[in-house]
C-alpha cells in the first residue's frame, strides 16, 4: 500500500513540475521517473542579467568553447534574452525609419552579424548536448539492464526462508549496487521501481535466521526515513518555493532508495513524509497559481494597451502635429508594455502579435502621410520657385503702377500656396521678399519728390479753404470776384496725398457750395433788377426789339430745360457705391441746380418783358 501511495504522490509531483517548467528528457536523471533537484550552481547562472547582445553572445561563446556540457536552463535563458534584445533593436530601427518618412514597402530587415555568430555558437552547443544526450541514453539503457539483472537476482533469493538467510550478504551487496546505479529510461522507471520494491520486501519477509540483521536494517532505514521526514518538514520554512520543490524531489529520491522499515511502521513513516511533501507541493502549486493570476493580469493590461493603440491608429490625423502627438502616445504605451511581464503561454505570442500589428498599422499610415506631405511640399516649393523667378524679373522695372499691381498679385498668390520644406522654403521666401523689396524701395525713392510736392499742395489747398471760410463772413460788393479768384487758385494747385484727397474734397465743396448758393441768390436778383431797368431802353427801340429779346430768352429757357433733363437722365446711370462715383454725382447735382436757377432767372426775365408789353 505504501508503494502505491508513494507512486501516486510522486506522479502528482512530477505532473506539476512538467506543467510549470520546461524540462527535456535528457535532464531527467533518476530511477523512478521523478525529476531530480536542479543543480544548485545552475540556478544563479540562469538568472544572470545582461546589458547588451554582446554580453549574451560572449557568454554563449564561452559555453560553446567549454569542455563541459552547457546547462540547458542557462542556454534557454541566454536564447530568450538575446532574441528579446534582438527583436527590440530591430523594431526600434524600423520605427525610426518610418518616423523619418521612409516607405514601409521598401523597408528591409538587414542581416545581423551578432545573430549569425549567435546561431553558430548555438549550433556548437546543440551538437554537444546532442552528443551528451546520446551518451546518456546509452548509459540509461545499460543501467536499465543492470537493474533488471539485480531484480532477477533478488527474485531468485526470495523463494524461501532458507534461501533468504543464506543469501543475506549477497542481498545487501545488490542493494548497494542498486543505489550506485543512476538514471534509467523514464518510461521504464516506475515499473522497474515497483518490481524492485516488491522483491526486496518479499526477501525481508522471508528472512528469519538473520533476524537481528533484518531488525538492524529496519532500524537503520527508519532512522534514514525519519531524517528525510524532518528534512522535508523543514522545507516548509524555505522562502524560495522553487528551490524547496526541487529539494523535495531529491528527498523523494533518497526516500525511495532507502530500504523498508518494520511492517507496522511503514504506513506511519510514509504518512509523515507524505504530509510534509503535501505542504511543499501545495506551496509550489500556489506559487504557480499566483504566477498564472499574474499572467492573466498581464494579459488584461496588455489587452487594454492593444485597444488603446488600435483606437489611436483609427483616429484621423489632419496635420503633422497630430501625427507627432499620437506618435508620442504610442511610444508611451510601448514603454508601458515593456514593463509588463509575460501573459499566459498560449496567449503570449498572440497578444504581442496583436499589439505589434496595431503599432505597425499606425506607423505605416504615418509614413504614408509624411510621404504624401513631402510630395505636396516639393510641389509647393516648385510653385514658389516660379513666383520667385517672376518677382526677380520684375524687381528692376520702372513701370511703377503696373509692376506694383503685378507684384501685389504675386504676393497674394504666394499666400495661397502651402508650405515647402523648411530649409528650401526659408530660402525661397528670402529670395521672393528681396525681389519685392528691391522694386518697392526703388519706387519709393523715385516717388519721394512727388510725395513732398503733394504734401506742399495739401498745405496750399488748406490755406485757400481757410480763406474761403473767411470770405463767407464778409459782405463786400466784390465778394463774387474774391470767391472766383480763390476757386481758380485752388484748381491751379496740383495733386495732394491720396489718403487726404476725399476729406479735403468734402471740406472744400462744403464751403464753396455754401458761398455759391448765397452769391447766386443775390446775384440773380441783381441781374433781374438790371434787366428790368434796361427794358425801358429796349422798348424805346420798338415793340419788335422786345419781341426779339423775348424769343431769344425763350430759346435760352428751352435750352436750359433740355440740359437739366440730360443731366438728370445721366444721374440715373451713375453708381454711387465708390467714393469716386459719389463725388461725380455731387458735382452733377450742383450743375443741375445751377442750370435750374439759370432757367428760373430766364423765366423771370420773360415775365418782365410780358409785363412791359402790357403796359405799352
Amino acid at each position: 500500500m505504501m508503494d502505491s501511495q508513494e507512486n501516486a504522490l510522486q506522479q502528482g509531483t512530477m505532473a506539476e513540475e512538467q506543467q510549470e517548467a520546461v524540462t527535456s528528457a535528457e535532464e531527467v536523471q533518476n530511477t523512478n521517473a521523478e525529476p531530480q533537484a536542479e543543480n544548485d550552481s545552475a540556478v544563479p547562472v540562469a538568472k544572470q542579467t545582461f546589458k547588451s547582445k554582446e554580453e549574451v553572445l560572449a557568454r554563449l561563446k564561452e559555453l560553446a568553447s567549454s569542455e563541459e556540457t552547457p546547462d540547458k536552463e542557462e542556454v534557454d535563458h541566454l536564447k530568450t534574452v538575446f532574441y528579446k534584445m534582438h527583436v527590440a533593436e530591430r523594431d526600434e530601427k524600423q520605427r525610426q525609419y518610418l518616423e523619418a518618412g521612409g516607405d514601409p514597402e521598401k523597408y528591409q530587415v538587414l542581416p545581423d552579424e551578432d545573430e549569425k555568430e549567435f546561431k553558430v555558437a548555438m549550433g556548437v552547443i546543440r551538437e554537444k548536448r546532442a552528443a551528451l544526450f546520446m551518451q546518456q541514453e546509452a548509459e540509461k539503457q545499460e543501467n536499465l539492464k543492470r537493474k533488471q539483472e539485480i531484480i532477477e537476482k533478488i527474485k531468485a533469493m526470495a523463494t524461501s526462508p532458507d534461501e533468504a538467510n543464506k543469501s543475506f550478504q549477497d542481498f545487501k551487496a545488490l542493494q548497494q549496487e542498486w543505489k550506485e546505479i543512476k538514471a534509467v529510461p523514464a518510461e521504464k522507471a516506475n515499473e522497474l521501481w515497483r518490481n524492485y520494491q516488491l522483491y526486496v520486501e518479499q526477501f525481508y519477509d522471508l528472512l528469519n535466521l538473520n533476524r537481528e540483521a533484518r531488525e538492524y536494517d529496519f532500524k537503520k532505514n527508519l532512522e534514514i526515513k525519519t531524517k528525510l521526514c524532518e528534512a522535508a518538514e523543514k522545507l516548509a520554512d524555505e522562502s524560495d518555493v522553487i528551490s524547496a520543490f526541487h529539494q523535495l524531489q531529491e528527498l523523494h529520491q533518497q526516500y525511495r532508495e532507502a530500504g523498508p522499515v518494520a511492517k507496522e511502521l511503514r504506513e506511519e513513516i510514509w504518512a509523515r513524509f507524505k504530509a510534509a511533501s503535501t505542504v511543499i507541493n501545495k506551496k509550489h502549486q500556489q506559487h504557480f497559481e499566483g504566477l498564472r493570476e499574474k499572467e492573466e493580469e498581464n494579459l488584461r493590461r496588455k489587452t487594454e494597451l492593444c485597444e488603446k493603440v488600435e483606437t489611436i491608429a483609427k483616429e484621423e490625423n489632419k496635420s503633422a502635429s497630430d501625427w507627432e502627438k499620437r506618435t508620442k502616445e504610442i511610444i508611451e504605451i510601448q514603454t508601458e508594455w515593456k514593463t509588463i511581464g509575460f501573459a499566459p503561454q498560449k496567449m503570449n505570442v498572440k497578444i504581442f502579435e496583436r499589439f505589434r500589428a496595431a503599432c505597425d498599422d499606425f506607423f505605416s499610415r504615418k509614413a504614408e502621410f509624411f510621404k504624401q506631405m513631402k510630395e505636396r511640399m516639393a510641389e509647393n516649393a516648385k510653385k514658389k520657385k516660379a513666383l520667385v523667378e517672376k518677382a526677380q524679373a520684375l524687381a528692376d522695372s520702372t513701370e511703377w503702377k503696373s509692376t506694383s499691381d503685378k507684384l501685389i498679385a504675386l504676393q497674394k498668390e504666394w499666400k495661397t500656396i502651402g508650405t515647402a520644406p523648411k530649409k528650401v522654403g526659408d530660402q525661397l521666401w528670402n529670395d521672393f521678399l528681396s525681389a519685392c523689396n528691391r522694386f518697392f524701395e526703388a519706387r519709393n525713392a523715385a516717388n519721394a519728390g512727388v510725395r513732398n510736392e503733394e504734401h506742399a499742395n495739401l498745405s496750399k489747398k488748406r490755406e485757400i479753404i481757410e480763406k474761403l471760410k473767411a470770405v463767407a463772413e464778409e459782405k463786400a460788393d466784390d465778394l463774387q470776384e474774391k470767391v472766383q479768384q480763390l476757386v481758380e487758385e485752388y484748381n491751379a494747385v496740383g495733386h495732394v496725398p491720396f489718403k487726404d484727397k476725399d476729406k479735403l474734397y468734402k471740406e472744400y465743396h462744403e464751403i464753396v457750395d455754401k458761398l455759391f448758393s448765397d452769391l447766386h441768390i443775390s446775384n440773380a436778383k441783381r441781374r433781374l433788377d438790371n434787366f428790368k431797368s434796361n427794358l425801358k431802353n429796349v422798348a424805346k427801340r420798338g415793340e419788335e426789339a422786345l419781341d426779339n429779346e423775348r424769343a431769344r430768352l425763350m430759346r435760352r429757357y428751352e435750352q436750359l430745360k433740355q440740359e437739366v433733363q440730360t443731366y438728370e437722365n445721366n444721374l440715373g446711370f451713375l453708381n454711387a457705391s465708390s467714393k469716386k462715383g459719389n463725388s461725380l454725382i455731387d458735382e452733377m447735382n450742383r450743375k443741375v441746380q445751377k442750370l435750374k436757377d439759370e432757367a428760373k432767372l430766364v423765366r423771370e426775365k420773360i415775365k418782365a418783358i410780358d409785363a412791359e408789353n402790357k403796359e405799352d
